[in-house]
């Protein structure tokens, strides 16, 4: 007797949970119920939460690391054509519906909530490694450059997501980000 479901389509499900209802509402037993199936065979595939948050804060994060790869090509540019280039993909409404979900993240650990606040340095720091590579700057400035372009293009996303469209463009141009 095999199972019904598979770990890719539990994630799936999670994914989808998540996009819908926010990191909070991420449990065994909903995603379970969503999927049909009893608690217990969630825990086959993800055997605690903080390995389902952590696959589902993965799978967010692919999605916005290949979009930006296509964009930023395969050389390395400098920080602030990197900004250019990311920020019309990072504004858009499916972007905005995965960084209200990263800034949930961030909230909850910032709060000492946990998996998020073990989780949330790390899922950062995915980030910075990332994008040290995409960088035309010397190396031994490498890292603190993708530092300051994430804390920019982070604080950027964070006034959009309360302030609004409008607000994170006037900061964008001001910063020189947007044409």
């Amino acid at each position: 007797m095999g199972y019904r479901h598979s770990r890719d389509e539990l994630l799936a499900a999670a994914v989808e949970l998540v996009a819908e209802e926010g990191l909070i509402s991420l449990t065994f037993g909903r995603l379970a119920k969503r999927v049909g199936i009893s608690d217990r065979t969630v825990v086959y595939y993800f055997p605690n939460k903080d390995d389902l948050v952590r696959q589902v804060l993965l799978s967010f994060g692919a999605q916005l690391q290949h979009l930006l790869d296509e964009a930023f090509g395969t050389e390395p540019l400098r920080p602030d054509d990197l900004a250019a280039r990311a920020w019309p993909l990072l504004t858009t409404p499916e972007a905005d519906g995965t960084f209200a979900i990263f800034f949930e993240l961030v909230g909850l650990a910032s709060a000492g909530r946990s998996p998020f606040a073990e989780l949330a340095p790390a899922f950062v720091e995915g980030w910075i490694d990332w994008l040290e590579p995409h960088l035309a700057v010397e190396a031994a400035e490498r890292r603190d450059r993708a530092l300051a372009l994430v804390a920019v293009l982070d604080g950027l996303l964070l006034l959009r997501q309360v302030s609004g469209p409008d607000a994170s463009a006037v900061a964008a141009r001001r910063l020189g980000i947007l044409a």
